[in-house]
C-alpha cells in the first residue's frame, strides 16, 4: 500500500514543475519505485508519465539532465539484477520488485511509448542495457538483450531522422551512444545511420554540450592578471576558471576517450564518403580557433622552461593544470578522428583519388599543427596514433610535389632568416621543421633553399638559449635531409662549409653526443660516394675529417657534465649506464663512426690515424669504450667487402692490431721523426 501511495503521489507531482530540491525528491522516489513496484503494468506506466513530467523536463539543462535520467534507469537495473542474483529470501518486505530481470526490462522499455520523443527513449533504454549487461553483468536472457540492442538502434536511427527534420535532442543520441556503444554486436552496430550520427557526434564534441568552440579559452585572458614581480596571476576563483571547470565536468566532455572512439567509428563507416571531408573541414575550423583563442591569451607568451619563473604558485599548481587536461582531452579527440579519417582514404576509392587524397592529407596536417602547441607538451612520438596519422597524412601529401610546396609555403615561418619572438611562432616553426624534412625528396632544389634552407639557417646558431635546444636539434636534421638530397649537389657544395662551421660550433654546447655523432656521419656519408657531391667535390671529406681530427687532438679531456651528455629520451637511453666521455672522446667516436663510409684509399690513411688518436686518450675508461667501438666497426659487418680487405690488410701486416691492443706504450713514442725502417729504442730493452 505504502508503493501505491508513492506511486500515486510521484505520478502526480510530475505534472507541474518544481523548485531544483523537490524535483531531486521526484527522481530519487522514481529511483525506488521503479525497483520497488512488482506490477509490470505499473512500472510500464511509472516509465511513460516519467518521459514526458513537465516536472522532469521543463527544466531541461542538456546533457546534466540526461545523464541523471540515464543514472536513473541503470540504478534500477543493477539494483533489480543484483536482487535477482539474492534471491527473494534474502530480501526485506517491500524492499525489491518479485519481476525478474527479463520481465522488468520488458515493463520499462514498454513505458517509451509514442506519446514522448524519440531521443528520450534512448535515455531509458540505454540505461536499462548499462544496468543489465554493462561490467559484464549478464543480467538478461539472450533474447531480451538482442531486443533492447534493437530497439536503442532503432530508437537512434528515428531519432536521427527527427533532428533532420527539426528536431531536438541530438547530443542525448551521442551520449547513449557513447556510454552503450561497446555493450551492441557488432551487427547491431552496423544497423546505426552513421550519414546522419557522424554529424551530430563531432558537433557535440565542439559544440555547446563539449569544447564550445574553444570560447572559453579566450575567456581565460580577462582574467590573468600581471602582479608584483611580473608574475602572471589566474585565481581559481576567477569566472574564467569556474567556466572551465563546467566544461571539463560536462558529461560529454568527461567522456570524451569514448566519445572520440564513436566519432571515429562513425568516419570510418559512413556510406557518405564524400561526407568525410565536410567532417574534416569542421574539425579543422575548431583547430583554427583553439590555436588563435590561445595566441590571444597571456599565458601564450611564456616559454614552457619560462612557466616555473613568471607564473605565480595557484597558477602554476591548481589552475594551470586544468587547463591543460582539458586542451589535453581535446587533442587526443581530435586525433583519434584524424587517424579514422586519414584511414578510410587509403581504402575507400572515392577518396584515393588525387584531390581527395590531397586535401585529407594537407587539412589533417593544417589540424595537427594547430593543436601542436598541446601535442608537443606532452610528446607527441609517444601517441601512437599522432604518430600514425601525422607519417601517413605526410606519405599521402608527398607524391604530389605542387600540393607538397603550397602547403609548405603556407606553413613557413612568419618571417624566415630569423628566430621568432613569440614562443607560440617558434612552436609553429618547430612544427615546420620537423615536417619539411619529409619532403626534401620532392621538393627542386630552389624550394629547398627558400623554404628549407631559410627557416632552419638562424637555429643553427651555437648561441642558442636552453629553451630552444629542441628547435636546434630539428633545424639541424631538416638542413641535413636538405644536403642529402642527390639533386640539391650544388646547393651543398655552397652550403655545406657554413654547416660545418655551424655543426662544430654546436657542440658540445647545444647538441648532445649522440647527436653530434649522428649529424656527423650523415654530413660525411653525403661527401663519399656514391653521392653525387662526392665527383664534384673528392676533397670533401678528407677535409672534414682532418678538421674533427685537428678538433680532437686539442679537446678538452674532462668527463662532459650530464646535462650536455642527455638532453632526450633518446639520449638517456644511448648513454645507460655509460662510462663518461670527455669531449675528446666524443670526437673520437665520431671519427669511428665514419670510417665506414671512407673510400677504400683514404681508409688505408685514416686506420693508423684513428688508432694513434686513440691511444692518446689518456682515462683508461674512456680509452676503452672508443677501443670497443674501433672493434665493432672492424669485424661487425659495417665494412662493405673492399673496406673489409683493407681493415684485415692494416690489422695483420700493418701494425694495426699492436697499435690498437699493445696501447700507448707501443705507438707513443716522443723522439722522432724517423727514417724508414728506423727502430726506436726502448728504456727497458738491453743495449748490448
Amino acid at each position: 500500500m505504502a508503493t501505491d501511495r508513492a506511486l500515486t503521489s510521484v505520478l502526480r507531482a510530475y505534472r507541474t514543475v518544481h523548485d531544483p530540491e523537490q524535483t531531486n525528491k521526484i527522481l530519487s522516489t522514481t529511483t525506488y519505485l521503479l525497483t520497488t513496484l512488482s506490477n509490470p503494468l505499473n512500472i510500464t506506466l511509472l516509465t511513460s508519465q516519467f518521459l514526458i513530467a513537465p516536472a522532469v523536463w521543463s527544466k531541461d539543462d542538456g546533457s546534466h539532465t540526461w545523464l541523471r535520467v540515464i543514472s536513473i534507469f541503470n540504478t534500477a537495473a543493477i539494483t533489480i539484477q543484483k536482487h535477482g542474483l539474492e534471491g527473494p529470501q534474502n530480501l526485506q518486505p517491500g524492499q525489491s520488485s518479485a519481476l525478474k530481470c527479463d520481465d522488468w526490462a520488458r515493463a520499462v522499455v514498454k513505458g517509451a511509448d509514442e506519446r514522448s520523443p524519440r531521443w528520450r527513449h534512448l535515455l531509458v533504454i540505454g540505461g536499462v542495457l548499462l544496468g543489465m549487461e554493462g561490467q559484464n553483468r549478464q543480467g538478461l536472457s539472450r533474447g531480451i538483450r538482442i531486443t533492447l540492442e534493437g530497439a536503442l538502434v532503432t530508437a537512434s536511427n528515428l531519432a536521427l531522422d527527427q533532428i533532420r527534420n527539426g528536431g531536438l535532442g541530438s547530443t542525448a543520441i551521442v551520449l547513449v551512444l557513447t556510454h552503450t556503444f561497446n555493450l551492441l554486436s557488432d551487427g547491431m552496430k552496423r544497423e546505426l545511420n552513421y550519414d546522419g550520427l557522424a554529424p551530430v557526434t563531432i558537433l557535440s564534441i565542439i559544440g555547446a554540450e563539449g569544447y564550445q568552440e574553444a570560447y572559453f579559452l579566450g575567456a581565460v585572458d580577462m582574467d590573468v592578471k600581471q602582479v608584483m614581480g611580473n608574475k602572471f596571476y589566474w585565481s581559481q576563483k576567477s569566472p574564467s576558471f569556474i567556466q572551465l571547470q563546467r566544461v571539463a565536468s560536462k558529461p560529454l566532455v568527461s567522456a570524451m576517450g569514448p566519445l572520440s572512439r564513436l566519432a571515429a567509428h562513425c568516419m570510418s563507416s559512413m556510406a557518405n564518403s564524400r561526407q568525410t571531408i565536410a567532417l574534416l573541414d569542421d574539425i579543422s575550423s575548431f583547430t583554427r580557433k583553439l590555436i588563435k583563442q590561445w595566441r590571444q591569451n597571456k599565458l601564450s607568451e611564456l616559454d614552457p622552461s619560462e612557466e616555473g619563473v613568471f607564473l605565480t604558485q595557484e597558477t602554476a599548481k591548481v589552475t594551470l593544470p586544468v587547463l591543460w587536461q582539458v586542451l589535453k582531452t581535446a587533442m587526443f579527440a581530435v586525433v583519434n578522428i584524424l587517424r579514422a579519417i586519414v584511414a578510410r582514404s587509403l581504402v575507400d576509392p572515392v577518396l584515393t583519388i588525387g584531390v581527395s587524397a590531397t586535401a585529407i592529407a594537407s587539412k589533417t596536417l593544417h589540424a595537427l599543427r594547430s593543436i601542436y602547441f598541446v601535442s608537443s607538451r606532452l610528446g607527441s612520438n609517444t601517441f601512437s596514433a599522432y604518430t600514425f596519422t601525422y607519417l601517413t597524412a605526410i606519405d599521402i601529401l608527398a607524391h604530389f610535389p605542387d600540393q607538397s610546396r603550397a602547403f609548405l609555403t603556407q606553413i613557413r615561418p612568419i618571417q624566415p632568416g630569423q628566430i621568432s619572438t613569440h614562443p607560440l611562432d617558434r612552436n609553429l616553426d618547430l612544427f615546420f621543421l620537423n615536417t619539411c624534412e619529409h619532403f626534401t625528396l620532392v621538393l627542386n632544389t630552389e624550394d629547398s633553399e627558400n623554404l628549407i634552407v631559410a627557416a632552419a639557417s638562424p637555429y643553427l646558431d651555437p648561441g642558442a638559449r636552453q629553451n630552444l635546444l629542441e628547435i636546434f636539434e630539428a633545424a639541424h636534421s631538416a638542413m641535413l635531409a636538405v644536403l642529402a638530397v642527390p639533386q640539391n649537389a650544388a646547393l651543398t657544395a655552397r652550403i655545406i662549409p657554413f654547416y660545418v662551421e655551424a655543426l662544430f660550433r654546436s657542440f658540445p654546447a647545444n647538441l648532445s653526443p649522440r647527436q653530434f655523432r649522428f649529424a656527423f656521419k650523415n654530413l660525411l656519408q653525403i661527401m663519399t660516394p656514391p653521392a653525387p657531391l662526392s665527383a664534384s667535390e673528392p676533397l670533401l671529406a678528407d677535409t672534414l675529417m682532418e678538421l674533427l681530427h685537428h678538433r680532437a687532438i686539442h679537446a678538452p679531456t674532462s668527463p662532459l657534465p650530464a646535462a650536455m651528455i642527455i638532453r632526450s629520451a633518446a639520449d638517456a637511453q644511448v648513454n645507460d649506464e655509460q662510462t663518461p666521455l670527455s669531449e675528446q672522446a666524443v670526437l673520437m667516436l665520431a671519427l669511428l663512426d665514419a670510417l665506414p663510409f671512407l673510400p677504400p684509399r683514404s681508409l688505408e690513411e685514416w686506420l693508423p690515424l684513428a688508432a694513434e688518436l686513440l691511444n692518446l686518450i689518456a682515462d683508461h675508461g674512456m680509452r676503452e669504450v672508443c677501443k670497443a667501438r674501433f672493434w665493432e666497426v672492424l669485424e661487425s659487418g659495417e665494412m662493405d667487402v673492399d673496406r673489409a680487405a683493407v681493415c684485415v690488410a692494416w690489422w695483420t701486416t700493418r701494425g694495426g692490431r699492436d697499435m690498437l691492443l699493445y696501447g700507448r706504450r707501443n705507438v707513443d713514442i716522443e723522439n722522432g721523426p724517423f727514417m724508414s725502417g728506423g727502430l726506436g729504442i726502448r728504456e727497458d730493452a738491453s743495449r748490448l
